[in-house]
């Protein structure tokens, strides 16, 4: 069971550590004028690109972009492609896909050559998916927490530009290259797009898509609004700062107020694990009656609907909205 779960862990650390790569390679890439400057330099290997040897990591990218191109066009394919990029991992959706059923595909037949059992490998390739899934999941919450707690001072660095005179453009390329992402990297995508000849509203509006944030809605909106009436547009981006700063106090003190109703939502959660794993290791002959049994199965199948949605309701009561 051990070199079972060692395995296992070796393949997702594996992919996990082929994600980080590309990321890596892409953080030097992303820059579109240094690439064609970089091109123009070295006019002379793109006549011999064919006959240069690609390294690994080109090869893999090569064959997850080949791989997902027949999908690109599906609606789920581009929901997908947005929920990559709100995550910040430099893939595209089907690309991700593709690496997410190949590592379910791998641990299963690994875990299937190991223990000889069909359902084993079917439920490791299933919790692979599902630890993917959380990957994300927690990845596009933890950019947009970050991307959130940032977006006062990045209005007051814009704000303070206008007033030195800069371009609203300007403005943001500012925030691109002196904040910390996620932040810089959103707006060095919209001063990218602007510079390629995207109109300004509508990169704001796909940043506005990437990021979800009812906060960053107000900053699209004053945009817009001033472009085409006019308007001092630092004193309007000064007043946002102070509403979104007084919002985030709010929430983290109601965040602060509502910690012992989390906890116990969490306790009521796992006790019954507990408690269960406690009685496996004190009497295994007793807790197997619910498992051996059809009427214990079911009970520990309602049990575990009832302790779910107990957890959910908890967490909607603590949900305050500001």
């Amino acid at each position: 069971m051990i070199f079972l779960v060692s395995a296992v862990v070796a393949v997702m650390t594996f992919f996990l550590i082929l994600l980080f790569v590309i990321y890596a390679r892409y953080i030097k890439r992303r820059d579109l004028f240094s690439r064609l400057e970089k091109y123009h330099v070295r006019s002379r290997q793109l006549e011999n690109e064919e006959e240069t040897p690609k390294s690994f990591m080109e090869l893999i990218q090569h064959f997850l972009a080949h791989a997902a191109a027949p999908f690109s066009g599906f609606s789920s394919i581009q929901e997908w492609d947005i929920k990559v990029r709100q995550a910040g991992i430099p893939l595209l959706g089907g690309e991700f896909l593709i690496v997410i059923f190949l590592s379910a595909i791998l641990t299963g037949v690994g875990t299937w050559m190991l223990t000889l059992d069909k359902i084993t490998a079917l439920l490791m390739g299933i919790a692979v998916i599902l630890f993917f899934w959380l990957f994300i999941s927690f990845r596009i919450s933890q950019r947009k927490r970050i991307f959130i707690s940032q977006l006062g001072d990045a209005l007051q660095t814009i704000s303070n530009a206008l007033r030195a005179g800069y371009s609203f453009p300007q403005s943001m390329d500012a925030v691109a290259k002196e904040m910390e992402p996620p932040i810089s990297e959103e707006f060095f995508q919209v001063t990218r797009e602007v510079a390629m000849g995207m109109p300004l509203e509508a990169s704001l509006e796909s940043m506005n898509k990437r990021m979800s944030s009812s906060d960053f809605d107000l900053v699209v909106t004053a945009v817009i609004i001033q472009r085409e009436v006019g308007g001092n547009l630092a004193q309007i981006l000064d007043t946002i700062s102070d509403t979104i700063a007084e919002r985030i106090r709010l929430k983290r003190e109601m965040y602060t107020l509502t910690a012992q109703g989390r906890l116990s939502a969490k306790v009521i959660f796992l006790l019954p694990f507990v408690i269960a794993f406690m009685f496996y290791c004190i009497q295994p002959s007793q807790i197997m009656i619910l498992f051996e049994n059809p009427i214990g199965r079911m009970a520990l199948v309602i049990c575990l609907i009832l302790d779910i949605i107990g957890m959910v309701v908890i967490q909607r009561i603590l949900d305050v909205k500001i």
